[in-house]
C-alpha cells in the first residue's frame, strides 16, 4: 500500500513539473516557439487546478488539499526557476558567442566535470527535498481517496500523453535517471556528465 501511495505522490509531483518540460526541443522548433516564464507559470497553475477539479474532493478531503497544493506549487516554482535560469543563460551565451564571432575569438572555456557533478548533485538534493515535502503533504489526503479518485489522479497526472503535449513524462526521461534538469533546447554538449 505504501508503494501505491508513493507512486501517487510521485505522479502528483510530476504533474506539477510537466509544464516546465513542455518546452522541449523539436526539429521544427525555434526560439520563438519556446515557453516564456509566464507560460510556464500559467501551465503549472492550470495543471494543478485540473488535478484539484478532477479529484472532486469531499468537504473533509478538501481540508487536506491546501498543504498538498502548496508543496506542489513550491516544487513547480523550483523547476520553473531552473528553466528560466537556463533560458537566460542560453540567451547570454548566444549574445556572448555572437560578440566573440565578430571579434574573431571562438574559444570555449574548459569544462570542469567535477563542478558539474557537484551542481547536479545539489539540484538532485533540492529536487529530492521538494518531492519529500509533496509526499509528506499528500500522504494524509491520499489515504482518504476512494478508488475512483485514485484512478482519476493517475489519469490526470498522465493526461498530457494523449493530448499531444510531448509524449508524456516518460518521453522526458523521468523514468530513466531521475531529475533531468539539462537544457533540452540544444544538442548534447561534449564533456557533459
Amino acid at each position: 500500500m505504501k508503494k501505491v501511495i508513493l507512486a501517487g505522490v510521485a505522479a502528483l509531483a510530476i504533474a506539477g513539473s510537466t509544464a516546465v518540460y513542455a518546452h522541449q526541443h523539436r526539429a521544427w522548433s525555434h526560439d520563438h516557439s519556446r515557453f516564456s516564464p509566464q507560460d510556464r507559470a500559467a501551465f503549472a497553475d492550470s495543471r494543478i487546478a485540473a488535478i484539484h477539479a478532477g479529484l472532486t474532493l469531499t468537504p473533509d478531503q478538501e481540508k487536506l488539499w491546501p498543504p498538498v497544493e502548496k508543496a506542489i506549487r513550491d516544487f513547480a516554482k523550483l523547476r520553473i526557476d531552473r528553466a528560466n535560469a537556463r533560458m537566460e543563460a542560453r540567451k547570454e551565451s548566444k549574445s556572448e558567442s555572437g560578440t566573440e564571432a565578430k571579434n574573431g575569438a571562438q574559444k570555449q572555456a574548459p569544462v570542469d566535470q567535477v563542478a558539474r557533478l557537484r551542481e547536479r548533485a545539489d539540484r538532485m538534493a533540492e529536487t529530492a527535498a521538494a518531492l519529500k515535502k509533496i509526499a509528506d503533504a499528500a500522504d494524509p489526503l491520499y489515504k482518504t481517496l476512494d478508488d475512483g479518485q485514485k484512478r482519476r489522479l493517475m489519469v490526470l497526472t498522465r493526461m498530457e500523453r494523449g493530448l499531444g503535449m510531448g509524449g508524456g513524462w516518460r518521453h522526458h526521461r523521468f523514468d530513466r535517471g531521475g531529475d533531468r534538469d539539462r537544457d533540452r533546447g540544444g544538442s548534447e554538449q561534449p564533456g557533459r556528465l
